[in-house]
């Protein structure tokens, strides 16, 4: 099996859908993107096709050896989505050729069904409150959201602070005990604004706080993770196994967020969640992103021992054929061969074309605030 050419569409609202067609008719599906940089992971993709065409895409491992060691400067968002998309698609292609979704590839299933979580908005903490309890109310059965108003000033006045816990207090109250609400500060909050938040949303047993604090300092990362009680996650930023690697020899971070179409694909972050194991690190996949990404994501959540959460915006209405559904919060295993999923081309053909950027923040005072 040859592949012979390399498709991308880009696909609103934000995403980059890859095609990896085969000589013998097999399309593989990816998802390489940087969120508000399509079109820069679209050109790497591009420059990789050369490579790639008139190989075998079985070969996983090996082409990702290539891909990623025979570029001087290695590594970072862009080169690595690419590659991430790329070894998806590779998957698939494998997947299907031997008639078995890639779980069963990777080591056979450990779970029959895997649990996700949904986002959910701000506003006044009633707002919340009735968005949370919603949201349940629909069979989901974990949440995450944020923390109120960005961007945040380093150091934050008592009423930022005790907003922020009323939030989390509503949601709480609305959907009881049982149900998990986590909350992400996505990199937005100081360190020593972070502790305080946590120690402010610790009596209402968040299930994790993502991102406490910019991801290059995991000193500081590690700092804040023992000054709470709170499991802090991260790694949606973290690109490669060696990233993560002083995440967990720190101990900086009890749930680890790889990120499928950016932290080096499936078997990458297979990688991952086994360095993760020997830390006793649980692993919430990160994904904001389309059905393929999804798909993707649950190929790997079907496979580890140490699976927490998957996250999700999108079942794959409008895009997929047949797309995703919930029981009890869950998805149920996926039986198909491959990533189990089968584009809609008329319904994304209506979908094509996008140039979304990521928002631009400023404090108040017209200096930058971070996205």
């Amino acid at each position: 099996m040859k592949i012979t050419r390399l498709e991308t569409l880009l696909v609103r609202p934000r995403w980059l859908f890859l095609k990896m067609h085969t000589d013998e008719g097999l399309v593989g599906y990816g998802e390489p993107i940087v969120e508000g940089r399509a079109r820069t992971v679209q050109t790497a993709v591009q420059e990789v096709e050369e490579y790639l065409v008139g190989q075998d895409p079985r070969r996983i491992e090996h082409h990702w050896q290539a891909i990623y060691r025979h570029a001087f400067y290695r590594g970072g968002p862009v080169l690595t989505s690419a590659l991430s998309g790329l070894e998806q698609a590779m998957w698939d292609i494998l997947g299907k050729s031997l008639g078995v979704p890639v779980w069963q590839l990777l080591g056979g299933a450990c779970r029959d069904r895997i649990r996700v979580y949904a986002h959910c908005g701000g506003g006044t903490p009633e707002q919340a409150a009735s968005a949370a309890q919603a949201l349940v109310d629909q069979g989901i059965t974990a949440l995450k959201t944020g923390v109120g108003r960005y961007p945040a000033r380093a150091i934050e006045s008592q009423a930022f602070v005790e907003a922020a816990r009323d939030r989390f207090a509503a949601m709480r109250e609305a959907v009881g005990p049982e149900v998990d609400l986590a909350v992400d500060f996505h990199g937005q909050i100081s360190p020593a604004l972070a502790i305080q938040l946590a120690r402010a949303l610790e009596p209402y047993h968040p299930m994790f706080i993502e991102e406490p604090c910019l991801p290059e300092n995991v000193d500081t990362l590690a700092t804040i993770a023992r000054s709470t009680s709170i499991p802090i996650a991260t790694g949606e930023r973290l690109f490669t196994k060696w990233a993560f690697r002083p995440v967990l020899e720190k101990q900086a971070a009890a749930v680890l967020q790889p990120d499928l179409c950016h932290a080096g694909g499936i078997l990458e972050c297979k990688k991952i969640a086994a360095m993760g194991e020997c830390y006793f690190a649980s692993l919430a996949p990160h994904n904001p992103l389309g059905p393929i990404s999804l798909a993707a994501c649950l190929q790997l959540d079907a496979c580890i021992p140490n699976f927490l959460v998957q996250e999700y915006v999108s079942l794959g209405e409008g895009y997929l054929k047949e797309p995703f559904t919930l029981v009890n919060g869950c998805i149920e295993l996926p039986q198909r061969a491959g990533l189990g999923i089968e584009l809609d081309d008329e319904a994304v053909a209506q979908k094509l074309g996008h140039d979304w950027k990521g928002p631009k923040t400023y404090h108040e005072d017209g200096s930058v605030g971070d996205w």
